[in-house]
């Protein structure tokens, strides 16, 4: 599910950013972005953030 709102925000982002410049839009490199993003999200979440504890 990660992947998929990585996806999907970095393409709405990158559309919208791309458009405000007058620069052409390419789907590859949203991809890309997108999926360090999505590689990024589940490195903190799993090892860098701590857990929390219920109480």
């Amino acid at each position: 599910m990660t992947i998929f709102w990585a996806l999907a925000i970095g393409t709405v982002a990158s559309y919208v950013l791309t458009s405000m410049a007058g620069e052409p839009f390419v789907f590859t490199e949203v991809l890309i972005l997108a999926g360090i993003f999505a590689v990024a999200a589940i490195v903190l979440a799993e090892f860098i953030l701590p857990e929390r504890k219920e109480e």
